[in-house]
């Protein structure tokens, strides 16, 4: 599933939503009444300035990070991304998401380098690939892989089931 927002979707939210009514104002005055931003999630904004080495989602037992990082989970797919550029790795690496989760694999693993002949030694597709898993829903934790399986030049992920 693809997280760009799309105008016809828009048009269509719209008519469905058109004969909805706001509820009233709590008449004791509990409830504040401020509205939620709405912020598009999209895999083209820039990765933030930190991006973690290892992710749990809300919920999660942190004790997963751990087994992602000694390899107890066993990897049934992997994506290699070396040599693409920051965007063709964020794109493939969410189409590798949905459909590792649509097949119902549950750990997978996506090989991105460890940046050492990037221009300046920035690591910028390592980043890149983590910022893609934070955003999506499909993914419940990552870590880096163990020395066996890509060390820091991979990472395990956990998708839901």
């Amino acid at each position: 599933m693809s997280e760009h927002r799309k105008p016809e979707h828009d048009d269509e939210f719209a008519r469905a939503m058109s004969d909805v009514l706001p509820l009233a104002d709590d008449p004791r005055g509990r409830v504040e009444r401020r509205p939620a931003p709405y912020r598009a999630r999209t895999i083209d904004t820039p990765p933030p300035a930190e991006v973690p080495d290892d992710y749990a989602a809300q919920g999660v037992d942190r004790r997963e990070i751990r087994k992602l990082r000694r390899g107890a989970h066993t990897v049934s797919a992997r994506l290699d991304v070396h040599g693409m550029t920051s965007a063709e790795a964020g794109t493939r690496v969410a189409q590798f998401i949905e459909n590792s989760r649509h097949a119902r694999h549950r750990c997978v693993c996506v090989i991105h380098g460890k940046g050492l002949n990037s221009a300046g030694g920035v690591a910028t597709l390592r980043s890149r690939v983590r910022e893609v898993l934070m955003r999506s829903s499909a993914v419940l934790a990552f870590a880096p892989a163990p020395v066996s399986g890509g060390g820091n030049g991979a990472v395990y992920i956990l998708l839901r089931r």
